[in-house]
C-alpha cells in the first residue's frame, strides 16, 4: 500500500513522466474502442453528419491519448489539453452522476455499470491531473467552451444524448450537462485570468 500511495504522489506530482504517460495512452486507447463500440447502436441509428457529437466519453479519451502521445513526442497543444482535461472531467462527472443516479432511484447494479463508474471516474482524476496548474490561454478557452455548449445543444435539443439507463433520467440528465459545462467554462476562464496575470498573452 505503501509504494502505491508514493506512486501516485509521483505521477501527481508529474503526471508527463512516460512511465505514467505510456500505460496510460494504452488504457486510454483501449477505453476509447470499447467506448465507441458501447455506442455502435447509437451510431448506426443517428446520422454519420452527426457522428461527432455522439460517443462524449470515448471521444473525451480520443483527445485525452492523443495528448499523451503529443507529450511522448515533446509537445502539449493547447487546444489538446484543453479538450482533453475538460471533455474527461465533464463527461466523466457526468457519466458518474447519471449511473449512481439511476442505482438511487432503485436501478439494478449491473457489473458493467460498475465497470462504467469506475473508468468514468478515472477519466475525471485523469482530466484533472493533465490540466491543473496550467494557465488555458484565450482561444484554447474559447474553442473548448464552445465544443462543450454545442456537444449539449445538439444533445437535447436533436435527442443525440447518449442512451439513458431509465427515461425518467432525461430532465436529471440535461440539467447535469448543462451544470457541468458551465463549471467547466468557469474553471477555464479562471485559468484563462491567471494566464493573463502573469503576462504569458
Amino acid at each position: 500500500m505503501g509504494q502505491l500511495i508514493k506512486l501516485w504522489r509521483q505521477f501527481w506530482a508529474n503526471p508527463w513522466q512516460a512511465r505514467f504517460t505510456v500505460p496510460l495512452l494504452v488504457i486510454n486507447i483501449a477505453g476509447s474502442l470499447y467506448g465507441f463500440y458501447w455506442y455502435h447502436q447509437q451510431l448506426a441509428a443517428t446520422p454519420p453528419v452527426f457522428w461527432p457529437v455522439v460517443p462524449d466519453s470515448p471521444l473525451a479519451t480520443t483527445f485525452l491519448s492523443l495528448l499523451l502521445l503529443a507529450g511522448l513526442l515533446g509537445s502539449r497543444p493547447a487546444i489538446l489539453r484543453a479538450l482533453a482535461g475538460v471533455a474527461c472531467i465533464k463527461y466523466g462527472l457526468w457519466a458518474v452522476y447519471i449511473i449512481s443516479q439511476y442505482w438511487y432511484i432503485g436501478g439494478s447494479v449491473e457489473p458493467e455499470q460498475i465497470m462504467l463508474w469506475v473508468s468514468h471516474l478515472g477519466m475525471v482524476l485523469q482530466g484533472w491531473a493533465y490540466l491543473r496548474g496550467w494557465s488555458a490561454p484565450r482561444a484554447a478557452m474559447l474553442l473548448t467552451v464552445g465544443w462543450l455548449v454545442l456537444n449539449d445543444l445538439m444533445d437535447y435539443t436533436l435527442n443525440l444524448h447518449p442512451y439513458l439507463f431509465a427515461e425518467s433520467q432525461l430532465a436529471v440528465a440535461e440539467t447535469a450537462a448543462v451544470v457541468l459545462t458551465l463549471l467547466c467554462a468557469l474553471l477555464l476562464l479562471i485559468q484563462h485570468i491567471n494566464f493573463k496575470r502573469w503576462n504569458l498573452v
